[in-house]
């Protein structure tokens, strides 16, 4: 009876845990300030190493990338500077308040190669044939309808694109998601390669992280 009793305990425990995790994500997702202040914390940039994601992509002038998942910008303001004035970088997001912030941005630093777009939950609303490059950081797990994304992410890229997808491994770390919302690195590149998609590179240097990049078949 004593186990019994233990075990109903640490399941209690562990519900708990999950609730308070499920509010503090709900807390930062209705406080876009807080989410912001989150999203841009300095101390994000020991373990996301922003610069050197940039020199593993090696963006060239005049390409054309889809942040997926965009948020605050992190990633599609530095992108900016790689793609130069014939580029364009699409910053998609779900949130009014983010894609908000990003306008604001845009028009601060007088970019004219950054886009928003406001987008639904299962389609990123871009044009056929018009992207060189996906770039989704840790936002695949937030995606309801892959399947669907997947394929409009097909018919979205140009030729000889590619679809970066950078994501927190599927066990306990200091940051990310609870663990039940993660997706493992080998359950990723199966259902990528279920959709017509095939492994081209892997970067290992991201501590919690796997990055990976994706062709069509």
């Amino acid at each position: 009876m004593k186990f019994a009793f233990l075990s109903v305990g640490i399941m209690l425990v562990a519900q708990d845990a999950v609730r308070r995790d499920q509010h503090e994500m709900h807390r930062l997702h209705n406080d876009p300030k807080a989410l912001i202040a989150m999203l841009e914390d300095p101390k994000r940039d020991s373990y996301q190493k922003p610069h050197e994601v940039l020199n593993a992509l090696g963006l060239k002038e005049g390409e054309v990338v889809a942040d997926i998942g965009a948020g605050s910008g992190y990633f599609s303001f530095r992108f900016a500077g790689q793609v130069g004035d014939t580029g364009r970088i699409y910053a998609v997001d779900i949130s009014p308040e983010m894609v908000l912030h990003m306008n604001r941005r845009v028009r601060d630093l007088g970019l004219k190669n950054v886009v928003t777009v406001l987008s639904v939950a299962d389609d990123p609303l871009l044009l056929d044939a018009s992207i060189g490059r996906f770039f989704i950081c840790d936002t695949w797990h937030h995606v309801e309808n892959q399947a669907k994304y997947l394929g409009l992410i097909k018919n979205m890229l140009k030729p000889g694109g590619q679809v970066v997808m950078i994501d927190f491994h599927k066990k306990e770390l200091p940051v990310g998601p609870r663990l039940e919302m993660k997706i493992a690195r080998e359950d990723l590149v199966r259902q990528m390669e279920t959709h017509g998609f095939r492994l081209l590179k892997e970067h290992t240097f991201l501590p919690y992280q796997y990055f990976l990049v994706f062709g069509l078949n």
